[in-house]
């Protein structure tokens, strides 16, 4: 993996990370979760809890409790996300407990994430309702404190990780959507998508209709596939669906044949329709 200054415009900054699909996730599309961390030996053994977003927008906090935490939905300061987080985190390590680091006007040339982080720990998410995880857990819950808490669970959307897949995450807006991280380079994913939606079969297959394959979008670089739901669907309803979807697509990504011409033309389509997220 090459090296960059803190002025390079990073395109995959979380490249190399266990979990990539699921920093993305965290990044893009997952209002409220967490995410055990651990820094290396190097960098004092210590543990972190990422995540989603803190209040006021801070980049970091060292709780009173001796919690650390990194929050992942924070302004990008330079051109690589990376190396930005790193420095809030190191910084966030180093501060007095009960201090809220704000984003770092300058990253300079410091390590990046996968400098800092001991890479052998498992990524694995936790989606919450809420953000509990703000506030201490012996902390008194004033009243103040409550209505914060409970004013922005209000404004969360709804969203649960899929179990049995990775990076796979249900969440209900306007309607119901699987959205799908995916780890592959993004034109094997879009052959392998086209293949499907040539053959009919990209959809979600529901025991009450379909899930259809509404296009994707870039992020963080690379793609994440989204599929609309009938409206009304659980989450729970599509825990297998999604599963079978899952084994249909590996398939596809197997494939190394060039594209038939209805493949092609769904390929066309589907490129169409993507979008990028900085």
């Amino acid at each position: 993996m090459a090296s960059s200054s803190a002025t390079d415009f990073v395109l995959r900054p979380f490249e190399g990370l266990p979990g990539e699909p699921d920093w993305v996730a965290m990044r893009e599309i997952v209002p409220s979760a967490t995410a055990p961390l651990r820094t290396t030996e190097e960098h004092g053994a210590r543990d972190v809890l990422l995540v989603t977003i803190l209040p006021g927008g801070y980049a970091a906090m060292h709780r009173p409790d001796g919690t650390v935490l990194l929050a992942l939905q924070g302004v990008l300061s330079s051109g690589d996300l990376s190396r930005d987080l790193a420095a809030a985190l190191l910084e966030a390590i180093d501060a007095e407990p009960g201090t809220a680091i704000p984003a770092p006007a300058n990253a300079s040339d410091g390590p990046r994430l996968q400098d800092v982080l001991d890479l052998t720990v498992p990524f694995e998410v936790t989606v919450h309702d809420g953000y509990d995880y703000w506030v201490d857990a012996g902390a008194e819950r004033t009243s103040d404190v409550e209505a914060s808490l409970s004013e922005a669970a209000e404004a969360t959307i709804p969203t649960v990780k899929i179990p049995g897949v990775e990076s796979a995450y249900w969440c209900r807006m306007s309607r119901e959507f699987v959205r799908w991280a995916r780890p592959e380079p993004e034109d094997q994913v879009v052959d392998a998508i086209a293949r499907l939606h040539a053959e009919r079969r990209s959809a979600i297959a529901l025991p009450g209709g379909e899930g259809r394959f509404l296009g994707m979008f870039r992020a963080a670089g690379i793609v994440v596939p989204v599929w609309e739901l009938p409206r009304g669907t659980e989450a729970a309803d599509v825990e297998g669906p999604v599963a079978e979807l899952g084994e249909r697509l590996a398939a596809a990504l197997a494939v190394t044949e060039p594209l038939d011409a209805n493949q092609r033309r769904a390929r066309a389509g589907i490129v169409s329709r993507q979008v990028t997220l900085r």
